[in-house]
């Protein structure tokens, strides 16, 4: 499909929807794709890229980030605590803080270091038990906790089961943030993207669509 193509419907659907298309952010998943792919987009003007494992983003970016400037690198797969502090020098963004182990983690390091990445709260919005995120109805409960540690939590994640309408989903975990005061929300893949933009999604996260099928080593 191409970069350019995925940011057009991105602003047709928000324009359909009423929303400022500005106020959606494409994040281009490159996690396991080559580096000539991903040094594409870059070359394309694209600035926001999602990354799934803290040791891959480690190999892979610092040295990006050297020849193009202004990159934003969101970690969107789950975090282990004992890579939190590699993971809040890399990223600017993380999505996935799911349970109050990291939150202490993240708040301890932030006081240490001195700056923190930006953190959205991935909720289990299908109570899948293979799946990571805070469960929806434990979610109000830990973003107090996150916030009376002292963290800034600007929004809300999810990745809705594959065999349930997303709609459902990306609705769920909007009227969990609007209780909670909260406006971000990191919700729609590359096959559902454009239901997530109507649910009021601020961030959808695409790979295949923009990259290609994803080239996993053999």
């Amino acid at each position: 499909m191409g970069l350019a193509e995925i940011k057009q419907r991105i602003v047709d659907e928000a324009m359909r929807c009423g929303r400022n298309p500005k106020d959606v952010c494409l994040i281009a998943v490159s996690k396991v794709q080559p580096d000539e792919r991903v040094a594409a987009v870059l070359e394309q003007g694209h600035r926001v890229f999602g990354e799934n494992k803290v040791q891959e983003a480690a190999g892979k970016w610092p040295g990006f980030k050297e020849r193009f400037a202004g990159v934003e690198l969101h970690l969107i797969g789950p975090l282990q605590t004992n890579k939190a502090r590699q993971a809040m020098e890399l990223f600017d963004v993380i999505h996935t803080l799911d349970r109050p182990k990291l939150a202490k983690t993240i708040a301890r390091l932030a006081e240490e270091i001195g700056t923190c990445p930006r953190l959205y709260i991935q909720v289990n919005t299908g109570a899948e038990p293979q799946k990571a995120g805070v469960l929806p109805e434990e979610a109000d409960a830990f973003i107090k906790e996150c916030r009376d540690l002292g963290l800034s939590i600007e929004g809300l994640m999810c990745i809705p089961p594959a065999d349930e309408e997303p709609s459902l989903n990306f609705a769920l975990l909007a009227k969990i943030a609007k209780r909670n005061g909260i406006k971000g929300l990191s919700m729609g893949m590359s096959g559902d993207f454009e239901t997530a933009i109507a649910q009021g999604a601020t961030h959808v996260r695409v790979g295949s669509a923009i990259f290609g099928a994803r080239a996993y080593e053999v």
